[in-house]
């Protein structure tokens, strides 16, 4: 589960986790929650754009990257499609080729240039330097550290479930982060503990993070500016201003599709009751190999997979630690916020 459902609730998980530590990220991320969630997902996931269009509706469809032969609206044929910059046609596979290694750091980089991987035993200190760039170098205010908090969050998540590092302990029908099991990924995290454990509102969150600005430290933090501040001076590698116009247009590009994607999603994901039992979509059921809601539901309880989204809180958790920790100013500013609850303001202002 790496896409948009899994990496909102990392985020989520990670910030009360940070909270419980006694680092108050949750100070910043509440108060720009959009923000945060936004930098979760889109921060890293640039290709997050059509793979194709919809001949019979003109309808952009299908996930940048993920081979498309019908469409999946009419079953109808569909063409390749493009973005269109400065005079060059680049389909989704090109701009992955270019940004995603950018923005996940630590994996993700395409043919020579993965020798700019950058060891997991020094991200804490990467993004350490962003963190204190956009406190001296970039425009003043919380959102840009909302965002970068997100983005921290996405690096772990995809690490972890992806395996591209050790810490969560998860086997569901066939393994990890495979094809079947991700429905019920999913769906769980969806409903019985998005929904029914947390509250959450799934459709508001998926709209707010949709419509949250592009943060121009984005495009630092994946070096396609000039190379400027602490992060150009400890890692001088890889900054490539020439492709810094093509990947602000990408980032409109990814907040355009996704809010095409976020009615999607929700009409996907949604249960219907029948005979008293609660029932996905044929396609998710096909996709997991042919199980029904409550299988998986129960599938995802014998596999632990609560105690996977634990792990996963904590290790966000972690990383947000370590980062805190390498920038004095963070840690003051986390200190200094503003949270007075109102039962504070009655306990002092309230006359005897």
């Amino acid at each position: 589960m790496s896409g948009v459902v899994g990496h909102l609730m990392y985020a989520i998980l990670g910030a009360k986790a940070a909270r419980a530590r006694g680092v108050r990220v949750d100070l910043i991320v509440d108060r720009h929650q959009d923000s945060y969630l936004c930098g979760a997902y889109l921060g890293c996931d640039i290709q997050t754009l059509p793979e194709a269009i919809c001949i019979d509706t003109g309808e952009p469809v299908g996930y940048g990257t993920v081979p498309l032969e019908r469409s999946p609206l009419t079953g109808g044929p569909v063409r390749p499609w493009t973005l269109e910059h400065a005079g060059r046609s680049y389909r989704p596979r090109d701009i992955h080729r270019l940004l995603y290694g950018r923005a996940h750091l630590v994996f993700g980089w395409a043919g020579a240039e993965r020798v700019h991987t950058v060891p997991w035993e020094h991200l804490a200190d990467y993004a350490a330097d962003v963190f204190h760039d956009a406190l001296h170098l970039y425009a003043p205010g919380e959102r840009q550290l909302a965002y970068l908090f997100g983005w921290l969050t996405h690096i772990v998540g995809d690490s972890l479930i992806k395996s591209v590092r050790p810490g969560i302990d998860l086997n569901l029908i066939d393994g990890k982060y495979t094809a079947k099991n991700r429905p019920i990924q999913d769906l769980v995290t969806f409903h019985e503990i998005g929904r029914k454990e947390l509250g959450l509102r799934w459709d508001d969150l998926l709209a707010d993070m949709a419509a949250a600005p592009v943060e121009p430290i984005q495009l630092h933090y994946m070096r396609v500016t000039k190379p400027q501040g602490r992060l150009a001076t400890s890692f001088s590698n890889a900054w490539n201003p020439e492709l810094q116009s093509l990947a602000m247009r990408v980032c409109a590009e990814n907040r355009a599709y996704q809010r095409i994607r976020t009615a999607r999603l929700l009409k996907k994901y949604r249960l219907v009751q029948r005979n008293g039992e609660w029932h996905c979509s044929k396609e998710l059921s096909a996709a997991s190999g042919g199980l029904t809601y409550s299988e998986m539901v129960k599938a995802a309880e014998r596999a632990g997979f609560r105690r996977a989204l634990w792990q996963m809180g904590e290790a966000v958790a972690r990383l947000m630690i370590d980062v805190v920790e390498r920038v004095p100013e963070l840690a003051e500013r986390l200190r200094g916020a503003s949270n007075v609850s109102w039962e504070e303001l009655e306990r002092r202002w309230k006359r005897p």
